[in-house]
């Protein structure tokens, strides 16, 4: 819609700010003061301090924290490197096949997740791949659930990417490996470097699959949220919120900063 008048404009913006409030903002900014407040009977929290934080980065918690970190940057890796595996493959692929692996690798986000989570409890809950009750089927149930989006951000990179300079390098003798090496994925790292951000947010926020499947030594901390809240600790559970929130954007800034330094070279 072309909007020719300024008044449309500014009427137009001003939806759109009050959306993005009532939709974003004040949901994560009621997070993060409740994770402050000693109460909240009032339009406002009080007795704020830093009580909450101080359990939320200490004991069992703290854990939960650490093993969301971990679950997320692993899963993230493995999700990366079969999403990219994937897509350079379907894009050699004829059509047929090509839609076949683009159905397959979007089911896992067209489905529920906890019908992803109960399906790799009952498939790996029994020898020769008994996971069940180790931190590897949390793992893979991050993989599964993330390596779409990875799947889909370098598909559609490879579909914008010039075929001239991989063709340079052939006409040049260089082999297949060689231009993957040296050639496709340099020029695929900023969409490398935003799949990987994607896998590890996605990862560190995951309760559904998780659920279903987590042992009681590898919890990860939106499940920790979760009971803290089914118990009625809100506060707590906010402080463990705002937590996960700092801690997953200072990860996201660290992966930026390493994909900027790599588009560098």
């Amino acid at each position: 819609m072309l909007l020719w008048t300024r008044r449309s404009r500014i009427a137009v913006w001003t939806i759109f700010a009050i959306v993005v409030f009532v939709v974003f903002v004040a949901p994560i900014a009621t997070v993060v003061l409740a994770g402050f407040a000693g109460s909240w009977t009032g339009p406002l929290p009080g007795d704020l301090g830093l009580a909450r934080f101080g359990q939320a980065l200490s004991g069992d918690n703290l854990a939960s924290l650490s093993v969301s970190l971990q679950t997320a940057l692993i899963a993230g890796a493995f999700a990366l490197v079969l999403g990219t595996w994937a897509a350079l493959t379907a894009k050699q692929a004829p059509g047929p096949v090509r839609r076949i692996v683009d159905v397959v690798f979007h089911i896992p986000i067209a489905i529920p997740s906890v019908a992803i989570g109960l399906g790799l409890l009952i498939a790996f809950n029994s020898r020769p791949l008994l996971l069940g009750g180790t931190k590897w089927v949390v793992v893979v149930a991050h993989t599964v659930l993330v390596m779409a989006f990875a799947f889909s951000t370098v598909g559609a990179a490879l579909e914008r990417l010039d075929p001239a300079y991989a063709q340079a390098a052939e006409s040049l003798g260089a082999g297949s490996i060689r231009v993957l090496r040296t050639v496709t994925l340099p020029l695929l790292l900023p969409a490398l470097g935003a799949a990987a951000g994607l896998a590890v947010a996605l990862s560190m926020g995951e309760l559904g699959a998780t659920v279903m499947v987590y042992p009681a030594t590898w919890k990860t901390l939106p499940v920790t949220i979760f009971g803290l809240s089914d118990r009625g600790e809100v506060f707590s559970a906010a402080a463990c919120t705002t937590t996960l929130l700092v801690v997953t954007m200072l990860a996201l800034l660290v992966l930026g900063r390493i994909r900027g330094r790599a588009a560098l070279r």
